[in-house]
């Protein structure tokens, strides 16, 4: 289903749903959903029910809003795919956090049986150590804490949820193709400091997808949700909201620190790319600048999109 440009830039007129990651609730989106609900309605859906993510995504859609925006977080990334493959008409917007559209390897799939064993001996808290390592988050961020409320709700949702779920991953499907056909607008935010799902398999991703952006988070790995989840509230909002928001809506959206210019003029960092991302090189640098602006109005986040003015061309950075 083709989606116009004018439908695209209006997400605000659908309601979101919000897909947690594997062994997560609803706490994880707790700061955005406590922002976006001031604007449209935001629905958390579990993930439960069911071994695969197909049969989970279709249960889900039996439920949902006619029409909708879906944001999924690692293993609810791979449902929200799967809402895409069996009803694109009824999704306005998809957005993936820490997700990937291929399927686990072999060596992946046996690994998890280990955790799983873990899960079923009562030691459910070492298991999820092992499924997110404290090396797959980024270094400046709060790991120890993180670690524990990942631990935490693991705990809360129980060993059958854990075995259910990575049941899930391991049957997961490839959902390359899904991707390749949608036509409706993406927004792709990952953490650069990701050991899970590698920045450059994310950068894969967002090439895949015809109206894909893509938000980097320096100081964030596989968890940006918890790791910066201000920063994450701040991308959704601008993204949801554009082409809506008053300007009294965006003195009162999350702030972003900008760099200054010696010139005085607000500008972010860019970073650039030494080969296309198709290549999947993506051999980033920074330019740096020497002044920061604490307080300022919020600005235009750093996207990649398609840089389709000569052949072969893959991603390009825009400010």
């Amino acid at each position: 289903m083709a989606i116009s440009r004018s439908e695209a830039a209006e997400l605000w007129r659908h309601p979101l749903v919000v897909l947690p990651g594997f062994m997560s609730d609803a706490r994880i989106w707790e700061p955005q959903v406590r922002l976006l609900s001031r604007h449209l309605p935001v629905i958390v859906a579990p993930l439960r029910g069911a071994d695969r993510v197909e049969e989970v995504a279709a249960d889900l859609l039996r439920s949902l809003p006619p029409r909708f925006t879906v944001f999924g977080a690692d293993l609810g990334g791979s449902v929200a795919m799967a809402m895409l493959e069996q009803a694109p008409e009824r999704i306005a917007g998809i957005g993936l956090i820490a997700a990937s559209p291929l399927p686990e390897t072999p060596a992946q799939a046996v690994e998890r049986e280990a955790w799983i064993v873990q899960a079923r001996a009562g030691r459910i808290r070492a298991a999820m150590q092992e499924a997110c390592p404290i090396t797959a988050l980024a270094p400046g961020s709060p790991r120890a804490e993180i670690m524990a409320a990942l631990a935490d709700m693991a705990e809360d949702l129980g060993p059958g949820l854990f075995v259910e779920q990575s049941r899930m991953m391991q049957r997961r499907g490839d959902l390359q193709t899904v991707l390749r056909r949608a036509e409706q607008p993406a927004l792709l935010v990952c953490g650069c400091h990701d050991t899970v799902v590698p920045l450059k398999r994310q950068l894969f991703t967002a090439e895949l997808m015809r109206n894909a952006k893509i938000e980097m988070i320096e100081d964030a790995g596989h968890q940006p949700l918890l790791e910066q989840p201000e920063r994450v509230s701040a991308i959704l909002y601008h993204w949801i909201m554009q082409g809506e928001v008053s300007r009294r809506d965006h003195q009162a959206a999350p702030q972003h620190r900008v760099h200054l210019s010696p010139q005085g003029a607000a500008k972010p960092v860019r970073r650039t790319f030494s080969r296309p991302m198709f290549q999947m090189v993506g051999e980033m640098r920074d330019e740096p600048t020497p002044y920061l602006l604490e307080q300022s109005p919020p600005v235009k986040f750093e996207s990649i999109r398609r840089n389709k003015t000569g052949a072969g061309a893959g991603f390009r950075i825009t400010g």
